[in-house]
């Protein structure tokens, strides 16, 4: 699986069962500094429209604005320092993961993700040991999928639907976000992301219960920009 949009369906699913869920005010920041460091740094929602998307739902959730304005301040003070990594390893069950990582202070960050997955049995590799089993695909998680505007979406590029993600190649995903907004329908963000050649099967609830907590430990790190796990689940 690529990642977000069916693991936002699958979080969505365990409700208020789930007792890794992050407060609001937390969830609305990490999505708000994903928003920049997703568009290049850029921290202007006035011409970053996934950062004003962000913003406009940590309103919502009554996220003071000084929160906001602070969050969006400390960004571009540490921006200058910042440096990118990508991290690759084998999670619970065995499955493949990357991570994107942008920290301004590498051992730090390094040794926080190691802990995570020491908890979880996992381990970290060399560069290069997992990345070749991942392809790029471009992603665009929608509020809703209209199935009344397949047929559209498939002309503009898409390739494949899962639930409310649609697939495309890297280079379409800005056609296609921009087409399903003509729809009517509402981008919750696109991008390219990295998606499992041949995905681990979980087999057991209890699978993906830790699966997708180890996933939220690794998200809750303010460091972390993505998380991508080659992993489906069908029960």
């Amino acid at each position: 699986m690529s990642g977000h949009s069916k693991w936002a369906n699958i979080k969505n699913r365990k409700g208020a069962q789930d007792k890794k869920r992050s407060e609001a005010f937390t969830r609305n920041a990490k999505n708000i500094l994903t928003a920049i460091r997703t568009n290049g740094g850029n921290s202007n929602p006035e011409s970053n429209s996934a950062l004003r998307t962000a913003v406009e739902k940590a309103r919502e959730a009554n996220m003071p604005k000084e929160n906001i304005d602070r969050l969006i301040k400390k960004f571009e003070e540490r921006k200058a320092n910042l440096v990118t990594m990508l991290l690759e390893g084998f999670g619970p069950s065995s499955v493949p993961i990357l991570i994107d990582v942008e920290t301004d202070n590498k051992n730090r960050t390094l040794g926080e993700i190691k802990l995570i997955f020491r908890n979880y049995n996992g381990n970290l590799g060399e560069s290069n040991s997992v990345s070749f089993l991942f392809e790029k695909v471009g992603e665009v998680e929608l509020e809703k999928f209209d199935p009344e505007k397949e047929l559209e979406l498939i002309d503009a590029g898409v390739e494949e639907i899962e639930e409310n993600g649609l697939l495309t190649k890297p280079e379409d995903v800005v056609t296609v976000a921009k087409r399903a907004s003509e729809l009517g329908m509402v981008v919750v963000k696109s991008g390219v992301v990295m998606r499992a050649r041949t995905p681990v099967e979980l087999k057991y609830s209890e699978e993906l219960e830790k699966m997708m907590d180890f996933i939220d430990e690794l998200e809750e790190n303010d460091d972390v920009v993505n998380v991508f796990a080659g992993f489906d689940y069908h029960g």
